[in-house]
């Protein structure tokens, strides 16, 4: 059986997806066809139920949970790594100075426009760029700040920008949970056997990227070429991590209390009682 499979060209995507897009791991007789994209490319693609398994923002799943259900392995969780608002000049943190800013976001649905609508809910004017655009239009002066996330987290300083706010850091203290910010989600459409074969087949595909980097590397570099090999390290050992392997209770509390935030805040609609695969 042939799967649609979704996923972006970022470092830790490439890296967990390599084997089994390969099949460099037992598929048990599915072969994955990728579909490649920025975040926010996939996140439309499932809005519109193209794509049978698929990388998603948390944010972009709230909008359809209805029509997904998360994977054990494939997230992106942990602590530290969240999204950063960055400024050309040093800003504090403070809601009145904040909220009559323009800041860029790297898409409407993506885990980082949630995070920031979370925590400072009076900032109205978010025009929406590409992820790696973002540093330009805060130095140009296109916006008066922005949302840094991906390996934009490790370059900011040398361009000169100011971090007003970690909103990881924000999310950590203030929930004391990991920052849940995109996992891997299959369509409910899909015959359970089939839903739980992915299950199997995605896990065995990280724990055979954390065993044999020097193999997955050179694929994650094709995606990546103008990216420093230290820099696409760094972007992985941050992002791919024991909750990438499998969420578990602490990853699956840290999801739906996003989505119970988000829900209580108006910023989604609700969502279905049964989130995960491990669910079923």
């Amino acid at each position: 059986m042939k799967l649609t499979t979704g996923y972006s060209t970022c470092p830790n995507d490439t890296f967990i997806f390599y084997a089994m897009v390969h099949a460099k791991v037992d598929t048990e007789g599915l072969e994955f066809m990728p579909v490649l994209g920025d975040v926010e490319y996939l996140n439309k693609k499932a809005f519109d139920a193209e794509l049978q398994i698929t990388k998603l923002s948390y944010h972009a799943y709230a909008h359809v949970s209805d029509n997904y259900m998360i994977l054990d392995s494939g997230s992106a969780l942990g602590r530290g790594n969240g999204p950063l608002l960055l400024s050309k000049d040093a800003l504090a943190a403070d809601e009145e100075q904040l909220k009559g800013l323009k800041v860029a976001i790297p898409g409407k649905y993506t885990t980082a426009g949630l995070l920031l609508g979370i925590a400072f809910p009076e900032i109205k004017d978010k025009p929406e760029y590409l992820f790696s655009d973002i540093e330009d239009a805060v130095l140009s002066g296109e916006v008066d700040a922005g949302l840094a996330i991906h390996e934009n987290r490790f370059t900011y300083q040398s361009r000169g920008l100011h971090k007003i706010i970690d909103l990881g850091e924000y999310w950590e203290e203030k929930f004391d949970l990991p920052i849940p910010l995109g996992g891997i989600v299959i369509s409910r459409d899909l015959p359970s056997g089939i839903i739980k074969k992915v299950n199997r087949v995605l896990k065995r595909s990280v724990e055979y990227a954390f065993r044999n980097k020097d193999n997955v590397m050179p694929y994650v570099k094709k995606y990546a070429q103008e990216m420093d090999e230290q820099v696409m390290l760094k972007h992985i050992g941050l992002y791919v991590n024991d909750f990438t392997l499998d969420l578990g209770e602490e990853g699956r509390q840290a999801v739906r209390k996003m989505l119970e935030i988000a829900s209580e805040k108006e910023l989604i609609a609700g969502f279905p009682e049964a989130l995960f695969v491990s669910d079923m």
